[in-house]
């Protein structure tokens, strides 16, 4: 069963009610009476318009001033200098609005509470009051400039005041023979408070996309890198391995490689073996789970680790795909620690296969270079000769290769080049003191 929902007040004080409606008014009140600033937004695209709302509320500012003088002294004939100044105060109004909306909402309250006891004695046969003809259009830019950027709340109050003050007027003072402007105010006032409120609904929801889009794009960029993390862990789990396994192996024979080895010698090497198999078995319990099941995944423990000697293949393959490939290697060529080896192998490969996906037609030029203590890696394309086919790749390439590169402390950088096209360099530390076959070499020489 279901428990009955809570009720809204407190039955043991009744005063809760009116206390919380006492709060919402209260904060409804200081929302109207606000003279914060509060700029109207720019459009966010094309570029060019981002400043279209600004100027138009601008024209329409200078348009109402005038337009407000011209009806004052013609229709409603106002004479001396009131009209210029009601012009101006309606003109500043709506230009207001687009830094303080709240602050120029009273100010055309006021204006037209003005330009209404300006007119008073001058209302003939016919004539609109309290609103002159153009008196609501004027105000409503102002309104929608409030509604665009005040909660709903506010702009249903605001709206609402502004009709009880037109009907009030009209209740009390309305002139005789004069036309009604009340059911044009409503609807005037009713639309663009309508429409501003849609068009906030409306900047905010796209707001929020923008928000949750780049939320999801950096969700996505931290679970291409967990996944590439994860395939180096795969890979790098047969390099520990096999070492961890070469150790067993040799702590095993190498009592048999020594005449009369003391007790103490057979004990720390039978140590020795069983703290590199208790460290195989736990590495393969822990980094087993990150193995994937695909029989053609390249980190699939019955395929061997590639290295820098299968990349004349690598090139082969991309030249079949119709890419000119050219590769330099400067240096004396060596062999090199598996985690060197692979990790190179792989920002080859990932560096190629982006020029047969972003620059088909392109040249490459792929150059490696044996340094006494960096291992240099360079691929470079041309411009693409024509357009790249649409690829369906997360577009997370540079990022595994970064990772490769920063695991063994060195650098890679990316970028367009200068005449054209694109260039992946990296710098590998080698360590000579971890080269494989170099584990206990005193054991090589007795043997």
């Amino acid at each position: 069963m279901t428990e009955p929902p809570a009720p809204l007040t407190d039955p043991a004080n009744p005063g809760s009610a009116k206390g919380g409606a006492r709060s919402r008014f209260r904060s409804l009140a200081m929302e109207l009476c606000t003279l914060d600033r509060d700029p109207l937004p720019r459009m966010a695209r094309p570029r060019w318009l981002a400043r279209l709302p600004h100027v138009l509320v601008a024209y329409a500012a200078a348009f109402f001033g005038f337009l407000t003088t011209e009806q004052l002294g013609d229709h409603y004939h106002v004479t001396g200098g009131l009209p210029l100044v009601l012009a101006i105060l309606t003109g500043v109004s709506i230009a207001l609005a687009m830094f303080r909306p709240m602050a120029a909402w009273w100010l055309g309250l006021l204006t037209a509470g003005a330009i209404a006891w300006a007119i008073y004695g001058n209302v003939g046969q016919g004539q609109a009051w309290p609103w002159t003809p153009a008196g609501t259009f004027a105000f409503a830019p102002v309104l929608l400039l409030v509604a665009l950027r005040m909660p709903p709340r506010v702009t249903i109050a605001v709206v609402g005041i502004s009709v009880a003050c037109t009907g009030l007027a009209e209740a009390s003072f309305k002139p005789e023979h004069s036309t009604t402007t009340a059911p044009g105010a409503v609807l005037i006032f009713g639309f663009v408070g309508l429409l501003g409120y849609a068009l906030r609904a409306l900047r905010l929801a796209r707001g929020e996309l923008v928000e949750q889009e780049t939320l999801t794009e950096e969700e996505r960029a931290r679970r291409t890198l967990l996944e590439e993390r994860s395939r180096i862990a795969r890979e790098l789990h047969d390099v520990v391995a096999h070492h961890m396994s070469v150790i067993s192996i040799q702590a095993q024979v190498a009592p048999h490689l020594v005449e009369n080895p003391s007790e103490e010698l057979k004990e720390n090497l039978a140590g020795i073996r069983e703290n590199a198999l208790e460290a195989l078995t736990e590495l393969r319990r822990v980094l087993g789970v990150l193995r994937s099941e695909q029989p053609d995944d390249p980190a699939n423990p019955h395929h061997p680790v590639p290295t820098l000697a299968e990349l004349d293949g690598l090139v082969d393959n991309v030249r079949g795909a119709g890419l000119d490939v050219a590769v330099e290697v400067a240096g004396v060529r060596r062999v090199l620690t598996p985690g060197v080896e692979l990790t190179a192998y792989r920002i080859v490969q990932e560096a190629l296969s982006n020029c047969l996906r972003h620059a088909p037609g392109s040249r490459v030029e792929v150059g490696i270079a044996y340094g006494p203590r960096d291992l240099h890696l360079c691929v470079a394309n041309s411009a693409p000769t024509r357009p790249a086919p649409p690829s369906n790749g997360a577009g997370h390439g540079l990022l595994g290769m970064r990772e490769r590169a920063g695991m063994l402390g060195g650098e890679l950088a990316a970028g367009p080049r200068p005449e054209g096209g694109y260039e992946v360099t990296a710098v590998l530390p080698m360590d000579p003191q971890g080269l494989p076959g170099d584990s206990f070499p005193e054991m090589k020489r007795n043997s």
